[in-house]
């Protein structure tokens, strides 16, 4: 569909898509307005600000590095260190930051003109962390999630919850992306709330989405379930390109964003979840129960077996296993397989909304959790123990200075004393 330039008879029931995008455009910039906090030692970058910039070497061979004013880098260290960020030759409008301790190290448009971000390693090692921290409180939530979905399907008509709540259902057992518009409309890639009409089929009484993904990935999933399957033919009724579609309180035709799905996973949850917590969940539960089915004879069938399990995972999340284990495999997952203490992990509690593997998975992460905080106060304990010496030790070394100090002063004043003649007292 060819996007046409905004006008001012624009409404959001003659164009839907555009509401779309203002709506998420807010929602970014609300999110971009204040900078997040930085781990100790890190910078908040800016690529709006003035940068290092480069340029092609006459040789075509090699770049040539200049700084905020303009002069060309010659020091060794700032080009090793802007070498080593491994900027590819083809990106265009490179900004590069001055500080190397800055979060952003550089950015720069690929070829599709997407910008794309090279970051610090310990942000991207806290990011991580703290995506992975939510995984524990993201468990317990998710029963409360499902419940609200369960509820909001039954919905009568075709209000924005009940919309919403079907494309969380499929997120929940497709672990499709949830898709941006502006991936639609730059590469033609699509995700769940992007999904056009012509992607969806229905063949033998079940659901079918055919389409290209993130990079380029081709999508054919099947869905099998009769209440979504009526929500999502509905939908297809409604006039326009676009899939997923509501109608709101005066009968105006408007989409479904990221922006709503996320929202509406905060008003389920009380939390601040997103979608893409989704996929992480799922592909920590899928390794864990896959992991936890083998049984290894030595080391070198283990890193196997580990190898083989990654890129099962990168199947199901349509990814590749380098970026699933970084990003969609909790390490607690991997840290227990490597130490062989997945047959040996206590059973989880029964939870109503999990199922059997994510009670595991939960499991895993309390284990994780306690023996976490134990160590947490076998080290602060250790620390007080250490303070308590060093204190105890100054407090000794400051009493024999003082001694040492008070017997220099009686000898000077003895000796003062025997020089003037003045009788010296008995000590």
């Amino acid at each position: 569909m060819k996007l046409l330039p905004a006008t001012m008879t624009d409404t959001p029931t003659s164009n839907p898509r555009r509401a779309e995008r203002l709506r998420d455009s807010a929602a970014q910039s609300a999110t971009q307005a204040a900078p997040p906090p930085m781990p100790p030692g890190l910078r908040h970058a800016d690529d709006s600000k003035p940068g290092y910039t480069r340029k092609r070497g006459k040789d075509k061979d090699g770049f040539t590095y200049f700084d905020v004013a303009g002069k060309r880098i010659d020091d060794e260290e700032q080009i090793k260190r802007i070498n080593a960020l491994a900027i590819p030759p083809a990106y265009e409008d490179v900004w590069i930051c001055p500080d190397p301790r800055g979060h952003i190290q550089a950015t720069g448009r690929d070829a599709r003109g997407r910008k794309q971000y090279r970051y610090h390693p310990r942000w991207r090692e806290t990011r991580d962390a703290d995506k992975y921290e939510r995984m524990a409180e993201f468990g317990r939530a998710l029963p409360k999630i499902r419940a609200r979905v369960a509820r909001d399907l039954k919905l009568p008509g075709m209000p924005c919850d009940k919309v919403i709540a079907a494309i969380v259902q499929l997120l929940d057992t497709t672990l499709i992306r949830i898709g941006s518009v502006e991936y639609a409309r730059e590469n033609q890639s699509y995700g769940l709330t992007t999904l056009r009409k012509k992607h969806m089929k229905i063949e033998a009484g079940q659901l079918r989405f055919r389409f290209r993904g993130k990079s380029g990935i081709e999508h054919d999933v099947t869905v099998n379930n009769p209440r979504i399957k009526r929500i999502v033919r509905r939908c297809a009724e409604l006039p326009g390109h676009d899939l997923f579609q509501y109608l709101d309180d005066d009968g105006s035709r408007r989409t479904v964003g990221s922006a709503d799905i996320n929202d509406y996973l905060r008003r389920a949850s009380g939390a601040d979840f997103t979608a893409r917590d989704y996929r992480t969940w799922a592909g920590s539960v899928y390794a864990l129960a896959a992991l936890r089915r083998l049984i290894c004879g030595d080391a070198a069938q283990a890193r196997r077996h580990l190898v083989a399990t990654v890129k099962d995972v990168a199947a199901l999340l349509r990814n590749t296993p380098a970026v699933c284990r970084r990003c969609y495999i909790h390490p607690a997952v991997i840290g227990a397989f490597e130490a062989d203490e997945l047959q040996t992990l206590p059973p989880g509690q029964t939870r109503r909304g999990l199922r059997v593997d994510e009670i595991a998975f939960a499991a895993l992460l309390a284990h994780a959790e306690k023996r976490a905080a134990r160590l947490a106060r076998q080290a602060g304990a250790k620390g007080r123990k250490t303070r308590e010496a060093a204190v105890a030790d100054s407090v000794d070394d400051t009493l024999t200075s003082l001694l040492k100090k008070s017997r220099v002063v009686r000898r000077k004043e003895t000796e003062e004393q025997r020089n003037r003649g003045t009788p010296v007292a008995a000590p």
